[in-house]
C-alpha cells in the first residue's frame, strides 16, 4: 500500500520513496542494466547541507512534488528571485534520500546535448597520435571524432568513451532502481529552442550517443564517466533508458512562457511570496528564534512588498547583520532598509 505524501517536508530523512506505487503504465520505464548511484563519499557543500534542513515547504509544494513523483513528471517551478526555488530539489533529495543532486545550470547558450553528453573529439584526436609508435596512425584523425572507422577508436585513443562524459541530465537519466534528483536552473534563461527539445528525452526517459552507437558494431559495450563521479558505468550499443524516472526540477523566473506542449509534460508550481507566519519560520529555521528587532525586520520587509518584489535572502541578510554588526539601532535600521531594496516595482493601476 502506497503512502501519500512520500515527501512532507519533515526535517529528518527516510526512505518513503520506496513506498510509491508502480509507475502510470504511460510512464513506465524498463532500462538496465542496474547502475548503482555514486557513494556520497566527500563531505556535501555545507551551504547545501543547511538550504536543504532550513527549507519550509508550503502545503502547496508538498502536494506537487508528490504529484510529480507519483506521475513520473518533471516539476516547473516558477516564483520570484529568492523564492527557494533550487532550494526544493535539495529539500526533497534530502529528506528522501535520493543522493546528490545533479544541477545543470541554463544559460542563453545551453543545449540539449550539454545535458547529456560532453564529448571531446580534439582530445580523442591528440591521444590517437601519441599511439605505441609515438606518431599515431592518422586513421583516427580521418575520422575526426565521428566514431565511424574500424575500432571504434582504439588506437592510442583507448576509445572514443575515454573522451566522453555523460552530463547531469545524462546521468539523471541512467537505469538507477530509485530516482535521482535533477535541478534544471533557470530554464527561461535559455534560448527559444531548449524547452522543445527537452520534450522527447523526458518523455521517453532515454537517449542515444550517436558516437558510441556508430562504434557499437565492433565495441557494443563502452564505459563512461558520470557527470558527479569518476567512476565508469556501462553503456550498451549507446543507449541509455532509465529506470526509475529521476525528480526533475525546473526552474523559472516567470520571465517567459513556455509552450504547451512542454507545459503540459510537466507539474507546475508557482512560489509566492511568503505570509507573515511561514516568513517568521524561514527566519527561524536558518537564524533561530526572532527577537524584536527580528520581528520588526519581518514586518518592514511585508510593509515594503506591497511596493515591489523583495527576495526572502535579502530579509536574512538583513537580520543577521543587524545581529552581528554591533551598530546602534539607527545604524541598523539604515542598512537593513538599503538591503532590501526593491527588485522590482509592483505594477501601479495606470500600468494596466
Amino acid at each position: 500500500m502506497s503512502l501519500w505524501p512520500v515527501y512532507t517536508g519533515a526535517e529528518e530523512p527516510h526512505d518513503g520513496v520506496a513506498e510509491l506505487p508502480e509507475p502510470p503504465p504511460w510512464r513506465a520505464f524498463n532500462g538496465g542494466p542496474v547502475v548503482e548511484p555514486p557513494q556520497d563519499d566527500t563531505a556535501p557543500s555545507p551551504d547545501r547541507v543547511h538550504r536543504a534542513r532550513a527549507y519550509r515547504a508550503t502545503d502547496e509544494s508538498v502536494q506537487l512534488v508528490n504529484a510529480a513523483l507519483y506521475l513520473r513528471r518533471p516539476l516547473l517551478v516558477t516564483g520570484p528571485p529568492g523564492s527557494g526555488k533550487s532550494s526544493l530539489a535539495y529539500a526533497v533529495a534530502r529528506e528522501l534520500r535520493l543522493g546528490p543532486v545533479l544541477r545543470w545550470n541554463i544559460t542563453s547558450r545551453s543545449a540539449l546535448g550539454d545535458g547529456l553528453y560532453q564529448y571531446d573529439p580534439l582530445s580523442r584526436l591528440y591521444a590517437a597520435g601519441q599511439g605505441p609508435d609515438g606518431g599515431g596512425t592518422g586513421s583516427s584523425g580521418s575520422n575526426s571524432g565521428s566514431g565511424s572507422g574500424t575500432g571504434g577508436g582504439s588506437t592510442g585513443s583507448g576509445g572514443i568513451e575515454d573522451h566522453l562524459r555523460l552530463g547531469p541530465l545524462g546521468t539523471a537519466l541512467l537505469p538507477y532502481e530509485r530516482p535521482r534528483a535533477l535541478l534544471i536552473d533557470e530554464i527561461d534563461k535559455s534560448d527559444l529552442d531548449l524547452p522543445n527539445d527537452l520534450l522527447n528525452v523526458l518523455e521517453e526517459g532515454q537517449y542515444e550517443i550517436p558516437e558510441l552507437v556508430r562504434a557499437a558494431r565492433t565495441r557494443p559495450l563502452a564505459e563512461v564517466l558520470t557527470a558527479d563521479s569518476d567512476r565508469l558505468v556501462p553503456l550498451e550499443r549507446g543507449r541509455v533508458r532509465c529506470r526509475a524516472f529521476p525528480f526533475v526540477v525546473l526552474t523559472s523566473n516567470g520571465e517567459r512562457e513556455f509552450p504547451p506542449a512542454f507545459l503540459r509534460r510537466c507539474v507546475t508550481l508557482e512560489l509566492k511570496q511568503p505570509v507573515a507566519e511561514h516568513l517568521e519560520s524561514i527566519v527561524r529555521a536558518h537564524l533561530g528564534e526572532l527577537d524584536e528587532q527580528a520581528h520588526a525586520l519581518v514586518r518592514q520587509f511585508l510593509d515594503r512588498g506591497r511596493a515591489g518584489e523583495l527576495a526572502t535572502d535579502q530579509l536574512l541578510n538583513a537580520i543577521y547583520l543587524t545581529r552581528t554588526s554591533g551598530l546602534d539601532a539607527a545604524s541598523r535600521d539604515e542598512l537593513a532598509d538599503r538591503l532590501m531594496r526593491h527588485l522590482s516595482r509592483a505594477p501601479e493601476a495606470d500600468d494596466f
